[in-house]
């Protein structure tokens, strides 16, 4: 009797989706004597509740029979949720196995399988598979997953099998290793957009001023404010900070292809190695920015990791929102807490963030077109906490362009791989000497770091009791300096250095005392 119960269950490997983990899940198919009942325990979400039916009629339209009697699939640990469709396949699979409709060649202990059924018995891509891919190579197992799958799991798994159909998979488990072909084999994904460096920061005419501050930023990663009226650039000069910024290593790119991956959005071939920019909407809600929800889907702060988010109309967005920005800008990650489980996710991007002077947008410009009395000047300007403001390293004031600068030839602006250079030698500077970038050094290496000459304190404290500097203003405001002479070469922090990185900070926000 124990012999013919355990010729019944099939045990079939797969992996879960928990953040960024991809903890290991048994799947375990039991075949009973009783009612006909298709039973599934181990905390399945209603998507792999449903897959009962999925299974049924996949294994019907495929010419397989579905077990008379009790059929129990248990997803181990039973503690861990599970959701999604990619239990599918090793369902359909454990169940063929333990009802011996399909003998397997292959040892099925170093195999994991993914995929979601059509009810023809097609496999559909899954989402978030590239984490699951990338600790299955590290556990030195293969993966057979559905074909629109195989290019992502082959660049963090080196053995991967892809499949179109569950025919093809039955036939691969039975021996036939030319029934799911590697993604060599397999059309590479195409995708629209430019896949070389993006926009260039010549095609912004003028600010000069607004030009050097991001290349300063880039250089060291640091947070920009850029304040001016409509049309003046903001958006521009946003959108062309990724230019400035060198390729992502491997590590760094399977990192962010795997939050990618994680937070729903299709795999890129084209686009592997280059970094995320993010501009949501300012009617974006907070657990769409900092992530949350049910199922603690990660945020455009996690989605911009190692790349750029951009907040145009800041003062628009919800004021939860802007505060919930304060710890990721500050620590590099942000944790999720469910009654559950608690989610630590990166978020180590760099914020660019643009506004208008007043609420017509024209304070301070020439052609006097603002209306605003004190009073709307500063309610708009109150929408933004002093805490958030402090945590801005650039503030850069981005005037209306005149005529004449938009008649001059693009020939004379710097070009993004000009200046791209120059960034990409400051940040190996950095790197050598401290193994991270300015904006990233604690305080307590700033003293190091960022050691100051006679004239240089003298600066710093007169600009300390003019401008009413915090303790963080002030360490800001020397990270910068550090990146400036980075940027010149210079070994040590010269006055210069850090007279342009107070002005860079007072541009808006800092005002003079008396």
């Amino acid at each position: 009797m124990a012999a013919a119960e355990a010729s019944l269950v099939a045990r079939v490997a797969s992996r879960a989706q928990v953040g960024l983990a991809a903890p290991l899940v048994q799947v375990e198919v039991h075949l009973g004597a009783g009612l006909p009942n298709f039973t599934i325990v181990g905390l399945p979400a209603t998507a792999v509740r449903e897959s009962r039916e999925r299974v049924r009629a996949a294994l019907a339209c495929c010419g397989f029979d579905l077990p008379a009697g009790r059929i129990t699939v248990n997803l181990a640990p039973a503690d861990l949720p599970k959701d999604g469709g990619r239990y599918d396949l090793p369902i359909a699979i454990g169940i063929l196995l333990a009802s011996q409709q399909l003998r397997a060649a292959r040892a099925l202990e170093g195999c994991e399988l993914y995929g979601e059924l059509g009810l023809g018995g097609e496999l559909r891509p899954v989402h978030g598979l590239l984490p699951a891919a990338a600790q299955a190579a590290a556990a030195g197992h293969d993966l057979v997953v559905p074909a629109a799958n195989a290019w992502e799991a082959a660049m963090a798994a080196p053995r991967v099998a892809g499949a179109a159909h569950l025919h093809e998979v039955c036939a691969w488990l039975a021996g036939d290793a030319a029934a799911c072909r590697p993604p060599s084999a397999l059309s590479a994904p195409v995708h629209s957009g430019d896949a070389e460096r993006g926009p260039d920061l010549r095609d912004v005419r003028g600010q000069r001023a607004a030009k050097r501050a991001l290349a300063v930023a880039a250089a060291g990663s640091h947070s920009v404010l850029l304040v001016g009226p409509p049309g003046s650039g903001k958006s521009m000069l946003a959108q062309r900070l990724p230019g400035l910024l060198p390729a992502l290593s491997p590590a760094e790119a399977l990192e962010v292809a795997t939050i990618a991956s994680v937070g729903g959005r299709p795999f890129e071939r084209a686009g592997w190695g280059r970094r995320p920019f993010r501009s949501p909407h300012h009617t974006a809600s907070a657990h769409s920015i900092v992530g949350g929800g049910p199922r603690a889907r990660p945020g455009e702060v996690t989605l911009a990791h190692l790349g750029v988010l951009f907040l145009d109309e800041l003062p628009e967005f919800d004021r939860r929102v802007l505060e919930g920005l304060r710890e990721p800008l500050e620590n590099g990650q942000i944790a999720i807490t469910r009654a559950a489980f608690e989610f630590q996710y990166p978020a180590r991007f760099q914020f660019v963030a643009a506004m208008n002077p007043c609420p017509c947008g024209y304070h301070g410009d020439e052609s006097g077109r603002c209306r605003c009395g004190p009073g709307d000047l500063e309610r708009y300007r109150a929408r933004l906490s002093g805490p958030l403001l402090d945590r801005l390293d650039l503030r850069i004031v981005v005037p209306r362009v005149t005529e004449s600068v938009c008649d001059e030839p693009a020939a004379d602006e710097p070009s993004s791989a000009e200046l791209a250079g120059r960034v990409a030698a400051a940040r190996a500077c950095q790197l050598q000497r401290s193994g991270k970038l300015n904006a990233q050094l604690a305080v307590r290496e700033l003293g190091e770091t960022c050691a100051l000459t006679p004239a240089c304190n003298a600066l710093l404290a007169a600009s300390r009791r003019q401008l009413a500097l915090s303790a963080r203003s002030q360490h800001r405001i020397l990270r910068v300096a550090r990146t400036i002479a980075d940027l010149g070469a210079c070994g040590r922090i010269a006055p210069e250095h850090l007279a342009e990185a107070i002005q860079l900070r007072r541009g808006w926000g800092e005002e003079p005392r008396g």
